[in-house]
């Protein structure tokens, strides 16, 4: 069936049917577009696009049927329309041109969003949500509001002047621009228009008439119009409107943002205006209001085109002789015009974000050109034309292409004081000559490529930036150094001569520095030194006996010991975390020879991570001292700083207190005091009474009772801890979900909105059943997890248009490669989110952070395609995050496409962490690993970390999720901890299992409840199985082990197959009341391998299931007819052995079968300890073997198992006790003749667990 694009408008509910969808799936390059009319409005469309029914409805929605090589005039010419209009993102309407082809247009979207199959990409096309980010319009749709911000007109009645001299009549109005246009002749614009300009006059109301407004013009000869209104509505649109004009001072224009192609006409009565903001807009060259017109404002100085995709310079502009300042910037410029070098009033020029290679030599005419912005272009190396600009003083041109840092270009412009050549390619550095540079004072050179930087020739540079490079070695002049940020490096070397004597902030943190530069030691006014992450073993004394130093950071290092001060010093910040001091000098903070205090100054001091064990006592000398930080210590002994005035925040936290010694009265200005983690310490009540009034107090709460060992644990358990700070708002949300898709994987997952609440509750909501979804749809993990994302991003909506969220997603399921007993785990995330697995104790990350920062791949994308980095390395101004879930306006520079890692998950995986931005900012990987190892509780591992975080200073929100891995049998899933009962061979059986029970539910070893929990009582399977049960309840018989029933299992144990031999092991556990040890009191000695506990008896036996050949090979068996009951053994021991199948329930199996040895095997010692279901009650199976050992125990009715009080004979075998030695020789024997395990088999969980309930 062959379908033109231009001949078929069909409406969605009506029309699009089978035939069609026939069509569609026969290529994929077809497909249909939603055309929107003009009624719907961008106001509209948050209501109208929240779900397919809603956009269907649109009374002006259309389906067009097309293909990827149908144009737009195609389109229009089939709906009768004169041009189609594109809209991204709610954001700015564009007219098509002719040849564009719409439906490319929308899988070109979708493919650099991140979907790679074709089928999929067809399918995400015709989904109606997509128009949130994409829609096609037949007419161009506006709002009211950018209307009237734009012009107002209308026909009102006019009256002129203040006086009543002159009567009112009927005229057109129109407010545009700086001005107020009336016509002198009514509904005629061809006649003279008076022009009231209105900037600096003033709008008053007309009191004697309702709905009316005087309009006065400023200056001595002031003119008045007054305009009289029909409607409210109407006269508080005008008022509001001119209010702003008359507030002005200068002739503004502000048009940005409208979706204009040409400037409105009346605009032109403005001829008073001085700046004109056309950004972010379609402005065209040669229409009635383009860009070839604006040489009609006589008095434009300011001209703003900025984001207007023009491609080419308009040249006209030129002409405008009165222009100053001009931005051109996000053009999409590849050269410039010749005729620049005629704006020779010009004073800033912005070209950044375009294509430029070259500057034309014209240029250099523009001697009052002050400021000229080239950055993020294709430049590789410095223009020429800067040296004939003389009035300029810096050469901006940060994210261009240099690989060479030309120093005697530099020298040859003396006028050049500033130098910004941040993210370039910078390689090497050339010097022409040894004479200096006396004219460069400031430098940027962050996010370069260089290894050895010498700019010792620059003697008058005062401020450099040179962090994330890839330094070994930098050499700088003193002379006129006064800042100097170099972090992030490889530094083994600072040189800097003469001594810097002008400087006062060294940054140097995070380097291979492994001592304090002694140049550093001799600058008379630094007063910040940040060291810190380097390989420093001592801290001079000369730094620490600085009169200037105010703040000196040297944490994380290998620092074994504190020099002895002598004198008084002025430091007010001390940070010496997580180094290696045992003990701090006793006459750190005493007196000094000149009778004052040595750190009389400090305010704070951070101590944490370190080996203390006590802090001095003369700490009660830093008087004010308000910040003290000692976590992660050993300290014993609770320092005297409860008598310090100004103390307010105290974090002693993971630390070994076990009392505290508090003053009578508390200081008022405590208002945090932490010692959680501190096991050891107990806190009287009168204690907590004076801890009362402090704002936050955290102590540790008293453990919760644990759960008996006997409720089976699983895979994996979680706990989530999110604090919100310092922020009144918390922006960070969780998902988790330990049974996911019918209890065979997990779900975890963390959403960081950054400011916004709103889209990690979203993402919260939604992304756990779109991942359901593509799971069903794919098994490849990198399809489904990217899929999940994508269409997490498009299902945000609305909310998605201008806010962003960082995202995390970790999905367990069962291992593809071995469905059999493992489990993979597959990890996504866009943003700064992470996930980190500790495996065998180490941390292995398994996230990638999407920042420009940390990513230089992305930060090379981002600029590729010219989007403006801030300084504060933010895209557009807006997000450090390449990639994320929302902020669809900033495509295509922020995409929602995930990094995806899978990682198989084995015994040695002992958790996973998962944290927002802030958390990893303020932990390192191994140091949150090793903080949480060894804590039971999850909840108290996520809430421990979180803590760690605001105790190093995060003040923003946290989160954590600690996921405890439990890979192994005791974790099975499979029908909430119990095994679907299988029936026969190609049956299911039809036990119902209930939840596995409450923490609360008394245990088996308690002797109250046995282990597991069941809605059918124990009679309703033992007729079947050789176990009785109350006569309370009808029995259910061999047709209902034949109703087909599906079984849902976890991976460890899938549904058996035919032919495969299973070995299960299984501890069977049953309450009794009838003596200490379990047994009967007529038996002398507890029977062997039957565990006494209390009123219990636990037995571990091992099931043997086989089928098929391993019968055939069995040996005969010998049929004995049942024995009776003997009255004597009612309450004693049963050992029951029956072979069970549908034709005869009465042979007696021989030991050389099954295991009657009830010692632990080797196979089974394991196992010991382990409390797994309980498989006493095995279903019915063509060949079963089974040993039951029970003890007699009063009914209950409560729903757990229990033995009856009455066994039926015709139920049971009984073994008397004469020939218990005898089966108990053969099933040794039997053991003997098979194979011994191997050494894996011993240690690790079998595959099939198919036990009872």
């Amino acid at each position: 069936m062959k379908r033109n694009g231009s001949r078929n408008c069909l409406n969605r509910r009506s029309r699009f049917g089978s035939r069609e969808r026939d069509w569609l799936r026969e290529d994929v390059r077809r497909g249909y577009v939603y055309l929107y009319g003009a009624e719907t409005t961008p106001a509209t469309i948050a209501t109208s696009t929240s779900s397919a029914s809603s956009a269907a409805a649109s009374s002006d929605l259309h389906l067009v049927l097309c293909t990827v090589e149908t144009s737009a005039s195609e389109i229009c010419a089939g709906e009768g329309r004169e041009s189609l209009y594109l809209q991204l993102h709610g954001d700015l309407v564009r007219r098509l041109e002719s040849t564009e082809r719409p439906l490319q247009i929308v899988y070109d979207y979708l493919s650099r969003l991140g979907f790679d199959d074709p089928v999929r990409i067809q399918e995400e096309a015709t989904n109606p949500d997509l128009g949130c980010m994409i829609r096609f319009y037949g007419e161009k749709p506006c709002q009211m509001d950018h209307l009237d911000r734009i012009l107002l007109s209308g026909i009102y009645n006019v009256r002129k002047g203040k006086t009543q001299l002159h009567k009112w009549a009927e005229r057109l109005v129109v407010l545009c621009g700086t001005c107020l246009i009336v016509s002198s002749v009514k509904d005629c614009q061809t006649g003279k228009m008076h022009i009231l300009p209105l900037v600096g006059g003033k709008i008053e109301e007309v009191k004697r008439r309702q709905h009316s407004l005087a309009f006065s013009s400023a200056g001595a000869q002031t003119q008045t119009y007054h305009v009289s209104f029909e409607t409210l509505a109407e006269y508080q649109r005008w008022q509001r409107q001119a209010s702003k004009v008359v507030s002005q001072r200068i002739s503004t224009v502000d048009l940005s943002c409208y979706s204009l192609e040409e400037v409105p006409e009346h605009l032109f009565y403005s001829q008073d205006i001085t700046y004109l903001n056309l950004r972010h807009n379609f402005m065209k060259l040669e229409r009635p209001g383009g860009l070839d017109t604006l040489y009609k404002f006589s008095q434009l100085k300011g001209l703003n085109l900025s984001h207007n995709k023009l491609g080419l310079f308009p040249v006209l502009l030129c002409d405008i002789s009165t222009l100053a300042e001009l931005n051109l910037s996000c053009n999409g410029f590849h050269d410039l015009p010749s005729q620049i070098g005629n704006l020779l009033n010009l004073q800033t020029l912005c070209l950044d974000g375009n294509f430029l290679t070259t500057l034309p030599e014209e240029l250099g005419n523009l001697q009052q050109l002050s400021s000229l912005g080239i950055s993020f272009n294709n430049f590789s190396q410095i223009p020429e034309v800067y040296e004939k600009l003389i009035m300029s003083d810096k050469v901006v041109m940060a994210g261009n292409g240099l690989e060479v840092l030309d120093l005697g270009l530099l020298s040859r412009m003396g006028h050049i004081k500033h130098v910004d050549l941040r993210m370039n390619h910078l390689k090497t550095m050339v010097i022409e000559n040894l004479e200096g540079n006396k004219y460069i004072t400031h430098m940027d050179l962050r996010d370069n490529q260089l290894t050895d930087l010498d700019l010792s020739s620059l003697c008058s540079l005062e401020q450099l930036h040179c962090e994330r490079n890839q330094l070994r070695e930098l050499t700088l002049s003193g002379f006129s150094l006064r800042t100097l940020y170099a972090g992030s490096n490889r530094l083994t070397a600072v040189n800097v001569y003469p001594v810097p004597s002008l400087l006062t902030s060294l940054e140097l943190s995070r380097n291979l520095l492994e001592c304090v530069p002694d140049w550093a030691c001799e600058a008379k006014k630094l007063e910040i030194l940040d060291v810190s992450y380097n390989l420093l073993t001592e801290v001079p004394l000369r730094i620490l006996s600085s009169l200037s130093l105010r703040k000196l950071m040297v944490g994380h290092n290998r620092i074994h010991n504190l020099p002895t001060l002598v004198e008084h010093i002025s430091l007010e910040v001390l940070d010496i975390q997580h180094n290696i001091l045992t003990r701090l000098p006793d006459t750190l903070f005493s007196r000094a020879l000149n009778k004052l205090n040595k750190l009389e100054q400090l305010e704070e001091l951070n101590l944490s991570g370190n080996k203390l064990k006590t802090i001095p006592t003369t700490i009660a000398n830093c008087k004010r001292l308000h910040t003290l930080v000692a976590h992660s210590n050993n300290i014993s002994i609770f320092p005297e700083i409860l008598q310090l005035p100004q103390i307010q925040f105290v974090d002693l936290s993971c630390n070994d207190l076990t009392e505290i010694l508090i003053p009578e009265a508390l200081p008022a200005s405590l208002q945090d005091l932490d010692l959680t983690g501190n096991t050891n310490l107990v806190l009287e009540h009168k204690t907590l009474d004076m801890f009362s009034h402090i704002t936050t107090l955290k102590i540790d709460q008293k453990p919760l009772p644990t759960t008996d060992s006997t409720v089976a644990s699983t895979f994996w358990s979680h706990g989530l801890a999110e604090m919100a700070g310092q922020r009144n708002k918390l922006c960070v949300s969780s998902l988790a979900m330990d049974n996911f898709a019918e209890g065979v994987g997990a779900v975890y997952g963390m959403f960081d909105g950054d400011r916004n609440e709103e889209l990690p509750r979203l993402l919260q909501c939604t992304m756990a059943d779109v991942l359901l979804e593509e799971v069903q749809q794919s098994t490849n993990d990198m399809v489904f997890m990217t899929n999940t994302f994508l269409v997490s991003h498009r299902k945000l909506g609305m909310a998605g248009q201008k806010l962003g969220s960082s995202a995390l997603l970790c999905y367990i399921r069962p291992d593809i490669a071995d469905p059999v007993g493992g489990f993979s785990l597959t990890v996504a995330n866009v943003g700064t989110c992470q996930a980190v697995l500790c495996r065998g104790g180490k941390p292995v990350p398994l996230s990638k952070v999407f920042s420009l920062e940390q990513d230089p791949g992305e930060a090379q994308r981002v600029k590729d395609q010219k989007a403006i980095i801030t300084e504060d390395n933010k895209v557009n101004g807006v997000t450090c995050c390449t990639r994320m879930l929302g902020c669809t306006y900033l495509y295509p520079w922020i995409l929602p496409k995930p990094h995806i890692s899978s990682t198989p998950l084995n015994i040695q995986d002992e958790l996973l962490i998962l944290g927002n931005k802030a958390l990893w900012e303020y932990l390192s990987y191994t140091e949150a690993v090793n903080a949480v190892r060894h804590v039971q509780d999850p909840l108290s591992a996520a809430k421990k970390l979180c803590t760690l975080a605001q105790s190093y200073g995060c003040q923003d929100n946290v989160g954590a999720m600690v996921v405890y891995l439990n890979i192994g049998e005791e974790g099975c899933t499979c029908e909430m901890n119990g095994l679907t009962l299988p029936g026969p061979v190609g049956f299911a059986s039809t036990t119902n299992i209930k939840d596995a029970p409450k923490p609360a539910t008394p245990s088996s070893s308690s002797g109250i409840a046995s282990e597991f929990s069941s809605e059918m009582s124990t009679s309703e399977v033992s007729s079947e199985v050789g176990s009785t049960a109350s006569d309370e309840h009808n029995t259910v018989g061999l047709e209902a082990g034949l109703l087909p029933r599906p079984e849902r299992r976890c991976s460890l144990h899938p549904t058996p197959t035919s032919g495969v031999f299973q070995r299960q092991p299984s501890c069977a556990t049953f309450s009794s009341n009838q003596s200490d040890n379990g047994l009967d009191s007529d038996d002398d000695q507890p029977v062997e391998g039957v565990i006494s506990n209390g009123s219990k008896v636990e037995v571990e036996v091992d099931i043997h299931c086989c089928r098929g050949r391993d019968l055939e090979n069995s040996p005969t068996h010998t049929e004995k007819s049942a024995l009776p009951f003997p009255e004597e053994h009612a309450r004693g021991l049963v050992l029951g052995i029956r072979r069970q199948n549908s034709v005869n329930s009465g042979i007696l199996l021989p030991g050389s079968k099954d295991k009657m040895e009830l010692q632990k095997s080797p196979s089974t010692s394991c196992l010991y300890g382990k409390k797994l279901s309980n498989g006493s009650i095995v279903p019915l199976e063509d060949s079963l073997n089974l040993i039951e050992v029970a003890t007699e125990a009063p009914k209950r009715k409560t729903g757990y198992f229990a033995a009856p009080t009455q066994l039926e004979p015709e139920d049971q075998f009984v073994v008397p006790r004469d020939l218990e030695e005898e089966v108990k020789e053969q099933m040794k024997q039997h053991q003997e003749s098979r194979p011994e395990p191997h050494e894996e088999d011993r240690t690790e969980p079998p595959e099939e667990f198919d036990t009872a309930l």
